[in-house]
């Protein structure tokens, strides 16, 4: 490894620590992030058994979101070109005495399985999770999932969100974890920074958002609904998107104020669930301007 003048790191709160073995237990938080069971973002394995649920980020602009968010990094792993890119980031005083474990790309390739070519990755533990009325409180626009199960979805449906406007995303029955690594990644790093929860009492936390005010959209091309531009209204607004395929189902759609469908073209029926989503964020947001 080519070890850069020590001038580099000054003003950097975290310690550079060199790591020149692929087995150094110092970087276990980062090992087989391509084995299903060993990987450290896994909260539950296959059998069953605890894992680690470490929330790991990837790539320099997904660890800035990280350091900027409430999921403080414990340890950073990567080459020294990226402690140069993060050098202000890693000025932050909360950082302080973190440890970036500094290695080739060799040796992180041999570590974590697989080529990495962001070159960076930062791994946070989890902190408690927030209520449902927690990211509500001071939200106009939500967005709540049922059944959605597939990760790059879901973090499409966070970037969407941060970038239209959406103020957090409610996870209803049978969603993936929004922490899984993928998730992180297609997000941008957003699924760190849009505040999320997870409802405890599905379907019903939806007579809770309609309680608070929130007129409650079902997105469904089915019988019964009418154009989105007709259903979005100027108060506050919680959007429903179901999985691929089956859509939300008819128990959570009873108990929605209305039914929304995007007219669609040349015999499309559907959109994917994280376009849809956005063409709803976009409809919201063009109200208001």
């Amino acid at each position: 490894m080519n070890v850069p003048d020590a001038a580099q790191y000054d003003g950097l709160a975290v310690t550079v620590i060199d790591i020149d073995d692929p087995a150094d237990p110092r970087v276990d938080d980062f090992r087989d992030l391509s084995n299903v069971d060993r990987r450290p973002d896994v909260a539950v394995r296959t059998d069953g058994a605890v894992g680690k649920g470490l929330v790991i980020a990837e790539g320099v602009f997904v660890t800035q979101r990280m350091i900027a968010s409430r999921f403080t990094p414990h340890a950073f792993f990567g080459v020294d070109r990226r402690i140069g890119e993060l050098a202000a980031d890693l000025a932050d005083p909360s950082l302080a005495g973190v440890p970036f474990y500094r290695a080739s790309r060799a040796v992180m390739a041999e570590t974590v399985g697989f080529h990495l070519n962001r070159g960076v990755l930062a791994a946070a533990h989890r902190p408690a999770e927030l209520s449902v009325a927690e990211v509500i409180a001071d939200a106009r626009t939500v967005v709540v999932l049922e059944g959605v199960n597939d990760h790059e979805n879901i973090g499409s449906i966070f970037r969407n969100a941060a970038g239209l406007g959406v103020d957090a995303v409610i996870f209803g029955a049978h969603c993936s974890d929004p922490l899984y690594r993928r998730c992180v990644r297609v997000s941008m790093g957003h699924a760190l920074l849009v505040p999320f929860a997870k409802s405890d009492d599905w379907p019903g936390d939806l007579d809770v958002l309609r309680t608070e005010g929130f007129t409650t959209v079902a997105l469904t091309p089915g019988e019964g609904s009418v154009p989105l531009a007709g259903a979005v209204t100027g108060g506050k607004v919680a959007f429903l998107v179901g999985a691929e395929g089956p859509g939300l189902t008819e128990e959570t759609m009873q108990r929605c104020d209305v039914r929304a469908r995007i007219p669609m073209s040349r015999g499309t029926d559907s959109l994917n669930v994280a376009t849809a989503a956005a063409v709803a964020f976009y409809e919201r947001i063009s109200r208001s301007e």
